[in-house]
């Protein structure tokens, strides 16, 4: 019996010893984590519960921002009300001079004088020219580009409303291409101007004009950009942008937001073919009044002057006056009697900065002092043989440039 007993327990044990064994070396087989797998204890700090809590969210979906559903209703779903509220105050001008027959090139040209001898034609000839402009003030003053009604000897204007009038000139800025125009009508439509500081890229404009001739025509587009200079248009640039087709007879027009308020002032385009290819130019509307301001007081733009040419700073010129720094411009002539020859400014100073305000780019530094009024004492630093000096020197009145023709494409 003992016997019989014992036989049956040693296999029981061996068989329990085999599956301790086996569970040891295979812990999987009871669902349990792997061999390989530490458990090290984690304190319980703030900032490991801060990586846990990173961690446990870097393993759910992303979090996003997400916008709302775009509201094309917030936008108005047409311009109209913004047209009818500034189209009336958007005029066509049309401009007239004779020109005399020795004016015309050909008339000099010995190709021609073979053919005709000394009995060359002589007869005037009558030259006309069509642009728009802009109604800004109820007493009748019109704002339109110079090269509008450049050596015009009469200049009308149509009213959208069908009247016409002959308008006289009040002043002309050949530096920013403005003119003022004052033509004598009672009601006339104004047009309201907006702060053109405060225009963004991407806000919708309205170009108004005359293109081609055709009647009075409003286009669409955004502001490309703003600031616009260096582009040879003008001695003071600062143009508006916008892909608003903008076509010869555009220029002088309005360029306007979408609550019909005067942006700029159309002026001008690039472009290859002569017609629009989305690359329009506006003087900006601050500007624009500035001038008008001007013009109306004293009958010209007043600007201060300091009596000096100069060219902007390279990296050779820098390196040649011993300059660690492209800031600055150098002085390349200094007019004769000028302001700057009265304070001892030389061809070959460079101007570093003016008013303590340093120089960076010499157009906006000519802006700069066209804004301060002639007679006012200013502060300028230059280096002269490699040594920085303080200049003080009386600021001029900037000479009345000559009328002469726009150095690039112009919508007209």
């Amino acid at each position: 019996m003992r016997r019989s007993l014992m036989s049956l327990v040693w296999p029981t044990i061996s068989g329990i010893l085999l599956a301790i064994v086996l569970l040891n070396a295979f812990p999987q087989l009871l669902g349990g984590r792997n061999a390989d797998d530490t458990v090290t204890p984690v304190p319980d700090t703030s900032a490991v519960r801060a990586i846990a809590e990173r961690t446990d969210t870097a393993a759910r979906a992303p979090e996003v921002v997400e916008a709302a559903p775009l509201d094309r209703a917030q936008g108005p779903a047409s311009y109209a009300t913004a047209v009818d509220k500034a189209a009336p105050a958007v005029v066509n001008i049309y401009s007239s001079r004779m020109v005399d027959p020795s004016e015309h090139p050909l008339m000099s040209d010995p190709f021609f004088e073979q053919f005709f001898g000394k009995d060359m034609p002589q007869r005037q000839r009558m030259l006309s020219s069509l642009g728009s402009g802009v109604i800004v003030s109820p007493e009748g003053y019109v704002l339109t580009n110079n090269h509008v009604i450049r050596n015009a000897d009469q200049i009308q204007v149509a009213l959208r409303d069908g009247r016409e009038t002959l308008a006289e000139v009040v002043g002309t800025d050949p530096e920013s291409d403005l003119a003022v125009l004052k033509i004598p009508v009672d009601n006339l439509p104004v047009i309201e101007l907006s702060d053109s500081e405060q225009v963004a890229v991407g806000d919708v404009s309205l170009a108004i004009g005359n293109p081609f001739g055709v009647g009075q025509t409003v286009t669409m587009g955004i502001i490309s950009a703003t600031g616009r200079n260096h582009l040879g248009l003008n001695a003071y640039e600062d143009f508006i942008q916008t892909d608003a087709a903008i076509n010869p007879g555009n220029s002088g027009g309005a360029l306007v937001n979408a609550e019909g308020a005067l942006v700029g002032i159309n002026t001008a385009i690039f472009s290859r073919s002569g017609g629009s290819q989305g690359i329009g130019f506006a003087i900006p509307a601050n500007l624009a009044h500035q001038v008008l301001d001007q013009i109306v007081a004293h009958g010209r733009v007043i600007r201060g002057w300091l009596g000096i040419d100069v060219q902007a700073m390279t990296p050779d010129l820098a390196t040649s006056f011993g300059l660690k720094t492209l800031k600055g411009v150098v002085i390349a002539n200094v007019v004769p009697g000028g302001p700057g020859e009265k304070a001892g400014l030389q061809p070959g100073d460079v101007l570093m900065s003016v008013n303590g305000k340093i120089i960076v780019d010499a157009r906006e530094a000519m802006a700069d002092i066209a804004e301060i009024s002639p007679g006012t004492s200013l502060p300028v630093t230059i280096v002269r043989d490699g040594e920085k000096r303080e200049v003080t020197l009386t600021v001029g009145e900037r000479p009345q440039a000559a009328q002469r023709q726009p150095t690039a494409p112009s919508s007209e």
